[in-house]
């Protein structure tokens, strides 16, 4: 059995608790509204009134906190009494910078953290389903990586940069944004026409959009620059979708279109769609 001090009582950390308790271990769980944590005794998690206490005894330490302050505030208050032995694994989705200079700060002092951040959702969390990655020192990896394997369906290793974790944690959820953005829009213009939202949705019946990622998404990825929509073209679409929804506000779409009339403007009519990341591929050439 394990003692693991854990930070953090939101919906995903709450079930990260309890899948460590019914694996047996001893959870020490600290959070910021201990009242909101309080159901969680009942399942025989020790509820610390702070952090320093959560700490104590722990063989892990784990945060799954709203944000870098969040994880730097504990953090200051935990280190002080912490062994430096006992490894940290910070599961906060983070900013990049954030997690380098915070790593690299924590190792010149001793210690062993390592950002590990998560695609998991709270049902996820209980079934140790789902994704995580890690990225940074093979050491630490290779010290903590049963621990973590035992947490998630799946480890994903990114390699030795520090934050590549971080950065591929933003990355997907981006992609979350734009995808839900999209469905958002989708069911405002339906909703404008006329359809339920189930007929709105019905449109995936039979359109996959999967093909533009394999397609022009990864033509945009390396910079092809072949037409098959031109950006005149979309934004001419994007402005019938405006129409559509009466001028209903559209959260990717405006922004899109905003953007297309941007190129548009400058000389990039006639390009294609996949315009819209050209220059940040250019920008590495």
């Amino acid at each position: 059995m394990k003692t693991i001090a854990f930070y953090g009582a939101g919906l995903l950390g709450s079930n990260f608790v309890r899948a460590f308790r019914r694996r047996g271990d001893a959870v020490r769980l600290w959070n910021r509204s201990a009242a909101h944590a309080q159901p969680l005794a009942e399942i025989g998690v020790h509820i610390a009134a702070t952090p320093a206490e959560a700490a104590l005894g722990a063989d892990y330490i784990h945060l799954c906190l709203s944000d870098d302050s969040a994880v730097e505030s504990v953090l200051e208050r935990i280190l002080p009494t912490l062994d430096p032995a006992i490894p940290i694994c910070d599961h906060t989705t983070c900013l990049p910078q954030r997690v380098a200079a915070r790593t690299a700060d924590l190792r010149a002092k001793g210690f062993h953290y390592l950002h590990a951040p998560v695609f998991m959702g709270p049902p996820n969390a209980l079934d140790g389903t789902g994704s995580m990655l890690v990225s940074g020192d093979r050491t630490e990896i290779a010290r903590v990586r049963e621990h973590l394997a035992a947490m998630t369906g799946t480890v994903r290793d990114l390699g030795e940069r520090t934050e590549a974790a971080a950065i591929y944690k933003l990355l997907g959820n981006a992609m979350i944004l734009a995808v839900i953005g999209g469905i958002a829009d989708v069911l405002q213009i339906g909703a404008a026409q006329g359809l339920t939202g189930p007929e709105s949705f019905g449109i995936f019946e039979f359109y996959d959009p999967k093909g533009q990622i394999e397609g022009r998404g990864r033509r945009m990825a390396v910079g092809d620059e072949s037409v098959t929509w031109s950006v005149d073209m979309a934004l001419k679409d994007a402005r019938l979708m405006q129409g559509a929804a009466y001028d209903a506000a559209l959260p990717v779409i405006d922004a899109v279109a905003g953007r297309l009339a941007e190129l548009a403007a400058t000389g990039s009519a006639k390009a294609d769609l996949a315009a819209l990341g050209h220059s940040v591929v250019r920008s590495e050439r």
